[in-house]
């Protein structure tokens, strides 16, 4: 604990400054010293937190400060005017009306505490006259409440410009704020630059303030300005001081003598007890006190701006800069060396590497740690950590919560999990995330790429995040093995490179794993399809029908594949085969199978192939392969031909007719040399229909096909038939694409088939007169 001051005797009220005589009506002039906001504040009522306020407030008077006493207290309304023995003249509360009524400068995040800025809260100056209270010790008091019942009248969103107003006038804002975690509590705290929990030596207050600074730490405000007042210490019976110092994560900076008949006396005269009494043990505690703060400026945190030049970003807020939802920047913004201007990311820089040198966080199993009850807990402390580590670093708070509390997630996300991107994971709207560099976050949303304003600190972070992703996979990434692909734990495909073979720095790739089932209904309802394309693809599920899904990336395949699987019978065993599981299936008779990819010592892959050729073994009535892209193609096309019909899967093309080459180019992957009319024959026997997928101009995504496989005709050419089309007509001026799914008037050559097999299927539904509906 530090040594507190040689106590001095308090001045007299006639040796008061002139500007603070006793009687005087108005506010001091706007003066241009650093204003300090002091809260005292206590969970448990008797602790003595107006006695300390209120003669800390005119100890500080004495010492030729000025200083304004604002009565916080929401429960206790109205005993700072009775300790002072004094009237208010209005109360704060009356003003709410007009203030909200009044326009609000426009918001910032980092509010600048010392010079002009300060002068914010000027206008309010002639109402604040007439709320001034004046003691003749020199101190000025306002009160917010004349009674308890207004409490739901105080709006908390016109105290801010209370607080500047005050602090532009005062050197000290001694702010009693009761025993109530308020929403005007909460604001003090943003404004204040100290905190000082008063507390008596007994177990129930010891536990109670244990439990507030808990609270003030999970509400983001750095522990560091919390300072503990110990009041009637020595009480006999009463908790050891070595006890409460060792219990609480704060500093305890003055210890107050019990005398009881000391403090009753000078209430019941409505005096403070510094005047009453100056020479008892009380006074000169508290006066110690209130020297100390003067002395020790560095006990209080300074409220002031990161200090950063203009940026191409300095149009936008410092709020907007820490959501997820912000306008694009530009290229050219990116390319503006935003990074040597831009302290906050530097801040983050430096606050990480005293979080990792505190928590050694390069020696913490956090794959471990996040399937343990003790995870949350950790994040707690690990985020209260960051909160006391941040004020240090930037000299001071942030004024707003709201950008505090974001700073704080973000830093913690960095140290705990994967940065930047753990908002947009949770993003239900976001598909891809794309890292082309530290500085550069790439997401789409609504099948449009945009880029977002989250950055990483460094291209280190960016290698942090994707060894994170890697390493309990047993896999990694460095100069000998520069590329790999993951996947997360909620099954997001990840794709990692890095220098030398990436020029601009590590560049991560995630495709996000689908939460929600579509159905047929979905993709009818976002114009993915018509009902006419649904119910015959039903129809060609229902007859086992083998059926490729064909697109580029990104153009919803898998969504599809998923979809039609549902079409499947519940009574049929299902085996589906994946790189990474992606698909969700309804029925319940289904065996998911998961390629593996070797381990870091290149053992131990499982490939798709392999997969394949032991589900032929274990009686499947259907086989999907989530995506053909080598050597498997050739098993499962001879698995088609051999009985195992009502097959589906998945194929990179452009277009139908694409797809043939595609899989003639995957067959001879097999290092089996087959002519190409031997590939063209299993292809055009084993596949009857291909449903093409696109992902249009728009960024909406519809099925521009449904193209059956006639057979072989000559010179190894298989002959094709569009059932169901999309034709683009257009683009609207908002850019949506125009156009309509029409027939192309052929009848597929299985509707005989169908028949036979039970299934109805009208032939009008393939009229060319008729568009699909």
């Amino acid at each position: 604990m530090m040594p507190t001051p040689t106590p001095t005797e308090v001045t007299s009220p006639s040796a008061l400054p002139a500007t603070m005589s006793a009687g005087q009506a108005g506010i001091p002039p706007v003066q241009a010293r650093v204003s300090r906001v002091i809260v005292v504040f206590g969970t448990k009522g008797g602790v003595g937190k107006t006695t300390v306020a209120t003669n800390l407030a005119v100890s500080l008077t004495h010492l030729a400060k000025s200083v304004c006493l604002l009565d916080l207290d929401v429960l206790a309304v109205g005993d700072v005017c009775r300790m002072l023995n004094l009237e208010a003249p209005r109360y704060l509360v009356e003003l709410v009306p007009a203030l909200k009524r009044a326009p609000l400068p426009a918001p910032t995040s980092v509010r600048r505490m010392s010079g002009p800025g300060r002068q914010a809260g000027l206008p309010l100056a002639s109402s604040l006259d007439g709320l001034v209270a004046p003691h003749s010790s020199g101190v000025h008091v306002v009160s917010c409440l004349s009674n308890p019942r207004q409490i739901n009248q105080l709006d908390p969103k016109v105290l801010p410009g209370i607080f500047q107003a005050l602090k532009s006038r005062y050197e000290y804002l001694i702010v009693d704020a009761g025993r109530a975690f308020t929403d005007a509590l909460v604001t003090a705290f943003e404004e204040a630059n100290l905190i000082l929990m008063v507390l008596t030596p007994d177990v129930v207050s010891l536990y109670q303030t244990n439990w507030a600074i808990e609270t003030i730490g999970s509400l983001q405000f750095p522990i560091g300005m919390v300072k503990v007042v110990l009041n009637r210490a020595e009480s006999r019976g009463g908790v050891e001081t070595r006890d409460i110092e060792t219990t609480l994560p704060c500093q305890v900076i003055s210890r107050i003598p019990s005398e009881g008949k000391v403090v009753g006396m000078a209430l019941n005269q409505g005096l403070p007890v510094v005047l009453a009494t100056p020479s008892s043990r009380v006074a000169m505690a508290i006066r110690q006190l209130a020297e100390l703060l003067v002395a020790r400026p560095e006990l209080f945190v300074e409220r002031q701006a990161i200090p950063r030049r203009q940026t191409p970003q300095e149009v936008l807020s410092h709020e907007q800069v820490w959501s997820s939802r912000l306008p694009a920047l530009t290229p050219a913004d990116v390319q503006a060396g935003l990074e040597s201007d831009d302290e906050i990311i530097r801040l983050k820089r430096r606050v990480h590497e005293g979080l990792v040198e505190k928590l050694d966080l390069k020696k913490l199993d956090l794959a471990a740690l996040a399937h343990t009850a003790q995870a949350e807990q950790f994040r707690e402390r690990t985020e209260q950590m960051i909160a006391t580590l941040l004020a240090q670093e930037a000299g001071g708070v942030i004024s707003s919560q709201e950008v505090r509390l974001r700073l704080v997630k973000e830093i913690a996300d960095e140290a705990l999990g994967l940065g930047p991107l753990e908002e947009l994971l949770a993003d239900p709207e976001v598909t891809d995330i794309l890292v082309n560099n530290k500085d550069q976050i790439y997401i789409e949303r609504g099948g449009k790429l945009e880029l977002t304003t989250k950055r990483f600190t460094s291209d280190e972070q960016v290698r942090v995040v994707i060894e994170r992703i890697v390493a309990p996979l047993g896999r990694r990434i460095d100069e000998a093995n520069p590329m790999v692909d993951a996947r997360l734990p909620d099954g997001s495909r990840v794709n990692a490179i890095i220098p030398p073979l990436s020029i601009t720095g590590p560049v991560l790739s995630i495709r996000k794993f689908a939460r929600t089932r579509y159905t047929q209904e979905d993709l009818i309802q976002f114009g993915s399809l018509t009902p006419a394309m649904a119910h015959f693809i039903k129809a060609c599920v229902l007859a086992r029908k083998n059926m490729v899904i064909s697109g580029g990336t990104g153009s919803g395949k898998t969504t599809l594949l998923n979809v039609v699987s549902a079409f499947i019978p519940e009574g049929e065993r299902i085996i589906t085969i994946e790189d990474a599981a992606e698909l969700k299936l309804a029925q319940t008779h289904w065996v998911s199978l998961e390629a593996r990819l070797p381990n870091i010592e290149g053992r131990g892959q499982v490939a798709s192939r392999d997969l394949f050729r032991n589900a032929l073994r274990m009686r499947p009535d259907r086989i999907i392969i989530g995506e053909c892209r080598g050597a498997e193609t050739l098993d499962m096309l001879q698995a088609m031909n051999t009985g195992h019909d009502g097959s589906i899967t998945t194929v990179h093309a452009n277009a139908p007719r694409d797809v043939i080459s595609r899989l003639d180019s995957m067959v001879l992957m097999s290092n089996i040399d087959l002519p190409v009319r031997a590939i063209r024959e299993m292809v055009s026997s084993a596949i009857d229909v291909i449903i093409h997928t696109a992902r249009l101009s728009d960024g909406s995504r519809k099925i521009t096909a449904i193209t059956e496989l006639i057979g072989l005709v000559h010179e190894a050419e298989i002959a094709f038939q569009d059932l169901f089309v999309f034709r683009q007509t257009g683009v609207a001026p908002d850019g949506t694409v125009l156009g309509e799914f029409v027939t192309t008037g052929k009848l597929p050559t299985f509707l005989d088939e169908l028949k036979v097999k039970g299934i109805e299927l009208d032939e009008l539904l393939f009229s060319p007169a008729v568009k699909t509906p």
